[in-house]
């Protein structure tokens, strides 16, 4: 019975590090009207679900996220689908005529969300990207991580102040120089592939000038890619404004539950609320650490 206890226990052990290791990323609408998010996993990622689905003005939704998933998120506006979940966007679309993008990517103009999770020196690296254009304001916060955990995004409506040239046909998107005129120095390409050729084009720093935090061209990364260990995310479309970070108050690793005496009340009344979605997805691991170290004591007295 002890021989068929280790590889049981090496079997727990993974079960901690996933139980550890993955991350929650809250998706939330201040915006006026519905925003229907895409989501699009790596290549080489393990898929997240949904990948795509309706968010009304106000509300939020949490996904949970497979350990170091790496992909994007966007929001879609414009949408009409019928009863059967069929139709499209005009701004965000991703082709796949479905609420669900299943695999397809957005349409640009889109404003994305970009993360990898425990990339190097097991650190999630993220981003907002306006490299495809921009259709809608986005805040990306880390919640309870370790390191700079910068807040970025961009809260700017880029759509008033686009350049005629620059305007979606539909006029609720804001297209990328390398869209709108296809030429090499803005699409950092050919000759121009790398970072001591491409520099920035007049429309790039109109779109960094507004929304500093935001990628604003393909090797924007200086200034535009962010860092945090063990944190969760909560991804806001229309943000009122970039805060400088989401607290000075260093948080818990992940897998640490906090103590609070009213946050099961309040979900239980239905107040469920973007931080409280958050605690409740770190109760629900710490539990499981608790009990999958409970069943390993277990093991090891048999």
């Amino acid at each position: 019975m002890a021989l068929l206890a280790i590889p049981l226990l090496f079997f727990l052990q993974a079960a901690i590090m996933v139980v550890v290791q993955s991350a929650t990323f809250t998706l939330v609408n201040k915006c006026d009207g519905t925003v229907w998010p895409g989501v699009l996993s790596g290549a080489g990622s393990l898929p997240m679900g949904p990948t795509g689905f309706e968010l009304p003005a106000g509300s939020s939704r949490a996904l949970r996220a497979p350990s170091g998933w790496s992909g994007r998120m966007w929001g879609r506006t414009g949408c009409s689908f019928d009863s059967s979940g069929r139709g499209n966007c005009t701004s965000g679309d991703c082709g796949s005529a479905q609420v669900e993008c299943n695999g397809a990517g957005a349409a640009p103009p889109a404003t994305l969300a970009e993360f990898t999770l425990a990339g190097a020196d097991g650190k999630d690296f993220y981003d907002v990207s306006l490299v495809d254009g921009y259709n809608i304001p986005m805040l990306v916060e880390a919640i309870g991580g370790n390191g700079s955990c910068a807040a970025t995004g961009c809260a700017a409506d880029l759509n008033q102040r686009c350049p005629a040239e620059l305007k979606s046909a539909e006029g609720d998107g804001c297209r990328s120089a390398c869209e709108a005129f296809g030429k090499p120095e803005y699409c950092c390409s050919g000759e121009y592939g790398n970072p001591n050729t491409c520099q920035p084009s007049v429309y790039s720093q109109l779109f960094k000038s507004a929304c500093p935090r935001s990628y604003s061209f393909a090797y924007d990364d200086a200034t535009s890619t962010f860092t945090c260990t063990d944190a969760d995310y909560t991804v806001t479309f229309c943000p009122p404004a970039i805060p400088s970070r989401i607290s000075t108050v260093p948080s818990p690793p992940r897998g640490v539950f906090i103590q609070d005496d009213s946050w099961l009340a309040s979900m239980a009344m239905g107040d469920a609320s973007p931080m409280m979605m958050q605690r409740t997805a770190l109760f629900l691991r710490h539990m499981s650490l608790i009990i999958i170290t409970n069943i390993c004591v277990l093991l090891l007295y048999l």
